[in-house]
């Protein structure tokens, strides 16, 4: 059987997340994988500790939905049959890795650095933790700043 056979792409809007992307739509491409793609709205108590509102809320996830609708429409355009787009709340690296195991993708694809530099600083790198506790393989992809 071809590797790998099911990727998660962990997305968030940034650059590193859009290149990510790209680096799934050549993998799907190259290996006939099921794909799949998840965006977490961060709604956590270090990010939000008072409770949101219905109105913040729902401002939260419409803007989630259309994270997650650019990155599905940017791998449809590049001939990908997206399985599943999904939109959760919470700590990134939990709701990753919780997805992962639902899915039992054997690749998840995350770019190298978020939007959210005071999260990053607060939580630590969802890149690094999700290397650390994810039983797959992880493909962490840096935009052009990133490299050296």
């Amino acid at each position: 059987m071809p590797f790998p056979e099911r990727i998660l792409l962990a997305t968030d809007g940034s650059t590193s997340a859009t290149l990510a992307g790209r680096r799934v739509a050549q993998l799907a491409a190259d290996t006939g994988a099921e794909v799949h793609v998840l965006h977490v709205a961060l709604v956590s108590t270090w990010t939000t500790p008072a409770p949101l509102g219905p109105a913040q809320r729902e401002r939260i996830l419409a803007e989630a939905h259309t994270v997650l609708a650019a990155a599905v429409l940017e791998l449809e355009e590049a001939g990908v049959d997206v399985a599943s787009g999904t939109v959760r709340t919470g700590r990134a690296t939990e709701q990753i890795l919780l997805r992962r195991g639902e899915l039992e993708a054997d690749l998840v694809v995350i770019g190298h650095r978020g939007q959210n530099a005071l999260t990053r600083a607060l939580l630590g790198n969802d890149a690094e933790q999700v290397v650390r506790h994810a039983p797959c393989a992880v493909l962490v992809v840096r935009d052009e700043e990133g490299r050296r």
